[in-house]
């Protein structure tokens, strides 16, 4: 009896059990957290966008739908069915177990707001930092407070999706392999490809959805207006430290409550604060 008693209480200590973190690392785990949220956005955008024929898509959709429109790809689901795709691929190649539970999705939503809320935080430090050297901080636009609400809303949660899929599925793996094939150790190669896809990530919101060219040029462009535009430095520092803070959600937790994270973030400052002004 006491070594029941003692193997029960030795469980409950052990919380979370360490199925749940390998679990929400699983691309179908992901998939499935992700799924509602993903088809939430595209029937949202279709929905809101539909009667005012006018496309509401911004950030990553935006950039990577006007890359493919400029090679003459005009598939209006092509995305969310690359980003299935690429999680069911990925569960497919490494055999893992087609299982997961509603608790782990429970905690992956929890997960998902804490982090949301650390994010906020270092917003605000970030903020007072800015404000103690006498810089610029970011401004919340006002008139952005006028918008439809369904609009807002469906467009910070594809922000969160479509960023995520771009810079930390895609490009951290990729940025990782290219430092590791130039000979980095593994310790170099994290750090510097946190670092490099955390400032591509943030120059990346003043390239616009609309920016053509060649690669270097538009980043180079995009550099030098933040660097001249006292007003941006916040924006950007900022960005680059959330790209730095997602890129090690990425590495430690995974794909999907790194995502989940995102779209909370976007969602309450662009929607409910916003709200309040």
């Amino acid at each position: 009896m006491l070594m029941t008693d003692s193997r029960e209480l030795q469980l409950m200590n052990d919380e979370p059990p360490a199925e749940y973190w390998l679990e929400t690392r699983r691309p179908f785990c992901n998939l499935v957290f992700l799924l509602p949220l993903l088809l939430a956005y595209e029937f949202g955008v279709g929905f809101a966008s539909g009667p005012r024929g006018v496309s509401i898509r911004n950030g990553a959709d935006a950039w990577i739908r006007h890359w493919l429109h400029q090679v003459g790809i005009e598939i209006v689901w092509l995305l969310p069915v690359l980003l299935i795709g690429t999680l069911l691929t990925w569960h497919m190649t490494t055999r893992q177990p087609w299982k997961m539970s509603w608790d782990t999705l429970g905690g992956m939503v929890a997960e998902s707001l804490l982090y949301a809320f650390v994010l906020i935080m270092l917003g605000q430090l970030t903020d007072y930092g800015f404000r103690h050297a006498a810089l610029i901080p970011l401004q919340m636009d006002a008139t952005s407070a006028q918008h439809d609400f369904l609009i807002r809303l469906v467009t910070f949660m594809g922000a969160g999706i479509y960023e995520e899929f771009l810079f930390r599925l895609c490009l951290l793996p990729l940025t990782y392999a290219l430092f590791r094939a130039a000979m980095a150790p593994k310790g170099w190669a994290i750090t510097g490809t946190v670092i490099t896809t955390s400032f591509i990530f943030s120059i990346a919101h003043y390239l616009g959805p609309t920016s053509d060219g060649q690669a270097l040029a538009i980043i180079t462009e995009a550099v030098t207006r933040v660097q001249s535009n006292r007003e941006l430095w916040f924006g950007f520092a900022f960005r680059t430290l959330a790209g730095m803070f997602f890129a090690a959600l990425y590495f430690f937790r995974g794909f999907g409550i790194t995502v989940g994270a995102h779209a909370a973030y976007d969602v309450f400052v662009g929607v409910v604060l916003v709200s309040e002004i």
